[in-house]
């Protein structure tokens, strides 16, 4: 449904826009779990991400040629592919397969939820938004959802999964600074396609000396095994998913597209236990209900939203 209507320009009811950010906050949870099962043949991350790359050109391609539109080169759009690519998928992928082979996914889903609490401080430090006591509470409440799963020796199976997770927290980060990059500087006059067509590209040219740089490469199989197809499918989810939540948020308001981070650190959680078998402590559901209401804080209100 998402795609089709991204495709097609229509505008939906208020009710299809209910039912398209929840199919986000769905399908984006399942790409954590998915993402982790594609890591667990601990095959190389930047081979992981080059194939991750070549679903989502295909994928973002077949949309645009079916929408008859063209990629744009002018000296903006290069910029925008260029520094999304690094900061929207390179790095913060890189760190994501290193640390989600190591760690549950369901934490993984946690720790994504940090990215607004992240951005609202940067926004601030650029003088793009206010100091408001409501967020910064839900901020401080963020960072108590991270040290429930940090400082308790029983949160997680293991306590040598600790030393993974600053290296979880920097795609957070990154992801924030995306998000802040875009927010202050728009995208180029693109349409969403457009524009991760274009992060897509970029990011696989980069990608590709590196990859081979490092001995990163592995040949897709032409029979591809679980790991190979949920390679796939959270490469071709995160393609949809991301096109169809900047689309979203230009059309329905920030405000609101920003409310599938609950359903996604909630699905994120409940996809680790259907698919992976996860199982959590209370700590780690303590952290996951502080994170969600820190999250309702730092959201900004419908009447501050552009």
């Amino acid at each position: 449904m998402t795609s089709a209507t991204l495709a097609s320009g229509k505008t939906p009811s208020r009710l299809g826009y209910a039912i398209i950010l929840a199919l986000i906050g769905i399908g984006w949870g399942s790409t954590q779990p998915l993402g982790k099962i594609a890591a667990s043949t601990e095959r190389p991350p930047f081979g992981l991400i080059f194939w991750q790359l070549v679903v989502c050109v295909l994928v973002l391609g077949v949309l645009t040629l079916m929408r008859g539109k063209r990629l744009p080169l002018h000296r903006a759009a290069l910029e925008f592919y260029v520094v999304v690519a690094f900061l929207g998928t390179l790095i913060p992928n890189y760190t994501f397969y290193v640390s989600v082979a190591r760690l549950p996914s369901g934490i993984m889903s946690i720790i994504i939820a940090t990215i607004p609490l992240i951005a609202f401080p940067m926004a601030m430090a650029l003088g793009m938004d206010k100091f408001s006591l409501r967020r910064m509470l839900g901020i401080l409440l963020g960072l108590s959802g991270v040290l429930m799963i940090v400082l308790p020796q029983t949160s997680l199976p293991d306590p040598a999964m600790l030393a993974f997770l600053p290296i979880a927290m920097i795609g957070p980060v990154f992801y924030a600074m995306e998000n802040t990059y875009v927010a202050a500087r728009g995208t180029a006059g693109m349409d969403a396609i457009q524009a991760m067509l274009g992060a897509s590209i970029a990011g696989l040219l980069f990608c590709t000396p590196v990859m081979l740089a490092m001995d990163h490469w592995f040949a897709m199989p032409l029979r591809p095994g679980v790991a190979e197809w949920a390679l796939i499918g959270s490469s071709a989810l995160h393609a949809l998913l991301y096109a169809t939540f900047v689309w979203i948020a230009a059309r329905a308001g920030a405000v609101f597209a920003s409310q599938s981070a609950y359903l996604t650190t909630a699905s994120g959680i409940v996809w680790a236990m259907i698919l992976l078998g996860e199982r959590f402590s209370l700590w780690v559901w303590g952290a996951a209900f502080v994170m969600l209401c820190g999250l309702a804080l730092v959201a900004p209100r419908e009447r501050r939203a552009t």
